[in-house]
């Protein structure tokens, strides 16, 4: 079996994943996205593998790399449906509204005017994300009119294409901290809890994880959630409401996990791995 990792840096994840596929005696290769040049109208040099698993930081260069070796039938974890989807929040909450995957209100505006009216609607506070985005980068939480129309008008200033479309999501009063989970395939392997004292939990940001036990409902909405966003390997990022219900916040396409592995006691790499391998032989 011929397989390829496409990357942007070789991170503490890809080098997991590398030591596991080498531990198992299986070659891979590097795709780095900042070398690879594509000849639109020869697919020969990517038609010898068997499956490429995608692990770019770029969004944009993963969606664009994945709708091409899809179009030209090679097999990639994860699909170019599911990072078009993932990789979009507007589309995530399109994907889990239609599948009936309970998330935090959302409201979707397109000048400063009709999201003024929007957050007024919800009821402060609110959070204000760019559509596309990681990390917990660009989100404001927004307590009162006065900070409202002042972040608005920075969003529109900036002019980018990040800010030009608001977002505009209910604020869940969770308990500092946010849930977590890793779905591979059809199966819910493990889960985190993320705390902080900050409203904005996650790890990148100084988010402190420890073992979060997969309860029957973490694992039905985490796999419903999947199932919405196209499958394949993703985390569900899940918010406890004061009223005792679990949201779906966010489902990210190209996991970060360094921080699961030992918290959670679960080879994370490896079950990704077995997936890949299943994906390359055809098995789903």
């Amino acid at each position: 079996m011929k397989i390829g990792i496409l990357l942007s840096r070789v991170r503490v994840e890809e080098k997991l994943l590398m030591e596991t596929f080498d531990k198992r005696h299986i070659p891979v290769d590097l795709l780095d996205d900042r070398e690879l040049v594509f000849d639109l109208n020869d697919l020969a040099p990517m038609r010898a593998y068997d499956v490429i698993l995608e692990r770019c930081i770029n969004h944009s260069r993963a969606l664009y790399t994945l709708e091409l070796l899809n179009a030209w039938g090679i097999p990639t974890v994860n699909s170019a449906h599911v990072a078009a989807v993932c990789g979009n929040k507007f589309s995530t909450t399109v994907a889990l509204m239609t599948n009936k995957v309970p998330s935090p209100r959302t409201f979707l505006a397109y000048t400063p005017e009709s999201a003024l009216e929007a957050i007024e609607t919800l009821g402060y506070p609110v959070v204000l994300k760019p559509a596309v985005g990681s990390w917990g980068r660009l989100i404001s939480k927004v307590n009162d009119r006065d900070a409202a129309e002042a972040i608005l008008e920075h969003k529109t200033i900036l002019g980018s294409y990040h800010h030009s479309i608001f977002y505009i999501q209910e604020y869940i009063a969770k308990p500092k901290r946010d849930i977590r989970s890793f779905v591979v395939g059809e199966e819910t392997i493990c889960g985190i809890y993320r705390s902080s004292e900050h409203w904005i939990t996650n790890t990148a940001r100084g988010g402190q994880a420890t073992n979060c036990p997969i309860t029957p409902e973490i694992d039905a909405l985490s796999r419903a959630a999947a199932r919405a966003v196209g499958g394949g390997v993703v985390a569900i990022d899940l918010l406890e409401h004061p009223d005792g219900r679990l949201l779906v916040n966010e489902v990210n396409y190209t996991m970060e996990f360094r921080n699961s592995i030992d918290t959670t006691g679960v080879d994370i790499p490896g079950r990704v791995v077995d997936y890949v391998l299943k994906v390359g032989r055809g098995e789903l």
